[in-house]
Formats: structure tokens, C-alpha cells, sequence
């Protein structure tokens, strides 16, 4: 494995690199950018469980942190902005072209939960992404309007409007948890759904914790992710082959109420 910094706009971009084990840097090998979920980081399931999986199948993987997150630039911190998500997408390619190991017409790309709903996003208009994989994928401006508001948009809105105006006027950033501080947390708090427990049993625990997933959200700047939907205009523009993969058990998090 081996780390990169990728030149973004204005900063730069932290992704490991996955190497087969029979690894020859005279040959071409097909590459997989694998996108991590909603307030993770590249060493935890998109690297060191998929990327490096994908890796002993043959595959160059690089997965890469998130601008605004991780060890990637970007401020303010913590920011989950759809559109800098996508455009993300795009900076890894351009890099992966100028890698002489990778064949720059054989690029797909993995999205893990919220990084499913990107990396469709991403390949709708990025046409040197040629397939796509999502597993557990997440449409996150949906859960924005829904798991995460409660199904009260608008009422999120209005108060990320004040959280804004009170941080232009002096005060501290609000940044949330996306997650129990760990399981037993979720336990006191009666936080047993399927999907949070299992997410924090991971993202919350020595199995998965890792020092850049800090599971955190910028609350104030989420009305961009409120507005946005990753599946908007896939019936025009979405033409490269999909894998979906998903559970076999439905969870309660999007029962209406």
C-alpha cells in the first residue's frame, strides 16, 4: 500500500494506493476508486476491507479521503458537501491517468453507503468512469430530508439557517455526532435499530475505529445536501453497467412515521 497526495483546487487530497500482491509496474491494470461512507475515512472500509480485497483480485484501488475530511484539505472541517463529493471523484481520476500501471480506459469506481450515492452521482457526468459499485449505497440529500430530519426539511432548513447567522455573528461551529459514542452508548440511549447499532459496533469500536473517522457533521452547512439528490437525472445520463449489493434484512431507519 502506499499514500498519495492528490492536487485538488485549492488543496490536496490523501488516498492510499492498493497494489495486487503479483504487482508488475510494466504492466496495465484496471483501477477501482473506492469512496468511503458518510463520516468515515480511507483506512477504514473503503481501504483496508474493500481496497485492499479488490487488491488480491487483480485490481489497482485507491481509495481516497474525502475533501473537508480526514487527512484532506479543505476547510471548515467536517464539511459533507454533495457537489465537492462528486467533483472529488474526478481529481482521483485525472490522477489515476497519469499512473503508467493503470489503464486509463478500464476505471471503475466503489461507493460504500453514502460514498454509493457519490460515486452514481459522479459517474454521470464523469464518462472516464466506466462501471460502478455500490454496496449498502445511500442517497445522502435523501437521508438528509428524511432519516436525518426527521422528515421535517423544512424545520432543519430554518435551523441551519440560524445555526449560520449565529456562527457569522461570533459563534462556535456546531458540529454533531453522526453516531453513539459507542455501542453500549447506543444501548443506554435505546438506540438499537439494525442499521445505527451495526454502524456503531463498527465505526465505534476497536474493530473499525480509525483516527480520521470521526464521524462528525458541520451542521450549518448542510442545506447544499438538503437540496441535492444523487439519482437526479440518472434516466439521462447514467449509461455505465451497475452492481448493487445490499442486505438481506430491511431496517426501521426509513419507515415513515
Amino acid at each position: 500500500m502506499k499514500t498519495v497526495s492528490i492536487k485538488h483546487t485549492y488543496w490536496d487530497i490523501a488516498a492510499d494506493i492498493y497494489f495486487p500482491d503479483d504487482f508488475n509496474s510494466e504492466k496495465k491494470y484496471p483501477a477501482i476508486i473506492s469512496a468511503h461512507p458518510i463520516g468515515s475515512c480511507k483506512e477504514q472500509t473503503s481501504g483496508s476491507v474493500y481496497g485492499a480485497a479488490l487488491a488480491k483480485a487483480g485490481f489497482i484501488v485507491i481509495a481516497f479521503d474525502a475533501s473537508f475530511q480526514g487527512s484532506s484539505g479543505g476547510e471548515p472541517r467536517y464539511l459533507e458537501d454533495p457537489t465537492m463529493r462528486v467533483k472529488d471523484f474526478s481529481i482521483v481520476v485525472d490522477y489515476l491517468t497519469t499512473l503508467p500501471y493503470v489503464d486509463a480506459g478500464r476505471i471503475g469506481v466503489l461507493g460504500i453507503c453514502g460514498g454509493g450515492g457519490y460515486a452514481i452521482n459522479a459517474a454521470m457526468t464523469e464518462r472516464r468512469i466506466k462501471a460502478i459499485g455500490t454496496v449498502t449505497g445511500a442517497n445522502y440529500g435523501r437521508l438528509m430530508r428524511e432519516g436525518f430530519t426527521a422528515f421535517n426539511p423544512i424545520g432543519a432548513l430554518e435551523a441551519m439557517a440560524q445555526q449560520r447567522t449565529d456562527e457569522a455573528n461570533g459563534a462556535k461551529l456546531r458540529v454533531d455526532d453522526l453516531l453513539p459514542s459507542s455501542p453500549d452508548a447506543a444501548l443506554e440511549a435505546g438506540l438499537t435499530e439494525i442499521d445505527l447499532f451495526e454502524a456503531t459496533e463498527y465505526y465505534r469500536s476497536p474493530r473499525g475505529c480509525a483516527p480520521n473517522g470521526v464521524n462528525r457533521s458541520l451542521f450549518s452547512h448542510q442545506t447544499v445536501a438538503v437540496g441535492w439528490d444523487a439519482f437526479h437525472l440518472a434516466e439521462v445520463l447514467l449509461t455505465q453497467p451497475i452492481m448493487v449489493v445490499v442486505g438481506d434484512r430491511v431496517g426501521r431507519i426509513w419507515c415513515l412515521p
